[in-house]
């Protein structure tokens, strides 16, 4: 049975992603489109001023957006993808699930709210039943979860690959991150050409505390966070796509790089339909990953992994990620599959 979804925040640069993602999908058809009060009214084509590197879907460019309000979605729409800035997410969400309508967001807002599931499918999809004590907690029919930051999703499946097999104890990252994280308006070209920002607002607090949450245990009434100590260092280069990291693991156990390449090279993905049937893609030369080169690893949904070396505590690694793909968007509709499968739909 097909789902009928909807999309708020559809004309922003995750917004389109999503798009692309959903038309065509197996399990979903999009029914609604949202955005400001400015672009209500107008064909999607006219108001997305489309940027994603493939046409616009026929059947979607001529669809109506809608204005960001429960009362403009059809009742028959099951799913809603939200690519919402956080400060509008915040407040629009809520109403959203108070309706009934189940909410899969690429948000930051309530990421680390006890009782909203925070999710990569093939690291912790158990973590979705929180959904029951969410929904019990707040009287809600609908219910709200959430994929992590871009930058989080690119390190935690191989953290994950490592703590399983040799118990993290400790987590430093430095991140080179391409400026489509920032959105279509978010840096200017006079700021970043011949440039590296070593800053970007609220970044280093998300991959140190989502992370935690990730990779923590689910009892079945709360998510336990991981012990681990993370600590991250953010920096905004020239490049489109694809987020790349340094990470320094230590761990409990003894460890070697090539311990490392094997455990996270031995990850697969899920029973759902956008998930790799391979996560984590381990390259063996020294100067790879790179984000021109490897961004796309398995359609954009893989993560590229490289680099193992030994150190005093653990060993260090590069990873890198499409931060639109499996960072933002592909994240999003991978948990809509989730919930589907799950029957909380």
């Amino acid at each position: 049975m097909t789902v009928r979804v909807g999309v708020l925040g559809a004309t922003g640069a995750v917004g389109q992603r999503l798009i692309q993602l959903l038309d065509p999908h197996p399990e979903f058809e999009i029914a609604a489109l949202t955005a400001s009060d400015a672009s209500a009214g107008e064909t999607y084509k006219d108001a997305a001023k489309w940027r994603v590197n493939s046409p616009i879907p026929e059947d979607v460019a001529g669809l109506e957006v809608r204005a960001t309000d429960p009362d403009s979605v059809p009742d028959d729409v099951d799913l809603i993808f939200s690519s919402l800035p956080s400060s509008v997410g915040a407040e629009v969400e809520p109403e959203f699930c108070e309706a009934g309508y189940t909410v899969s967001s690429n948000s930051s807002n309530g990421r680390m709210d006890e009782d909203v599931p925070l999710i990569i499918p093939e690291v912790n999809a158990d973590h979705v039943d929180l959904l029951e004590v969410q929904r019990d907690e707040r009287g809600w029919d609908g219910a709200l979860l959430k994929n992590p930051n871009c930058s989080t999703i690119t390190m935690v499946p191989p953290l994950a690959a490592l703590d399983r097999e040799f118990d993290l104890t400790d987590v430093r990252v430095s991140t080179l991150q391409a400026v489509s994280g920032a959105g279509y308006s978010g840096v200017t070209s006079m700021e970043i050409i011949d440039n590296a920002i070593p800053h970007i607002g609220g970044e280093e607090q998300k991959m140190e505390t989502e992370s935690r949450k990730l990779l923590g245990s689910f009892d079945g009434a709360e998510v336990h966070l991981n012990e681990m100590d993370v600590a991250a260092s953010c920096n905004r280069i020239p490049t489109l796509d694809g987020h790349l990291e340094n990470v320094w693991a230590d761990t409990a156990e003894d460890i070697s790089a090539a311990d490392a390449e094997a455990a996270t090279e031995s990850v697969t993905g899920i029973d759902l339909p956008s998930s790799p049937e391979k996560l984590i893609t381990v390259f063996e030369e020294p100067d790879r990953p790179q984000p021109r080169l490897d961004r796309n690893v398995e359609d954009g949904m893989g993560v590229a992994v490289g680099g193992f070396r030994e150190t005093t505590d653990g060993v260090q690694f590069n990873c890198l990620a499409h931060n639109t793909m499996r960072g933002a968007a592909g994240a999003s509709v991978l948990n809509g599959e989730l919930l589907n499968k799950r029957g909380y739909l």
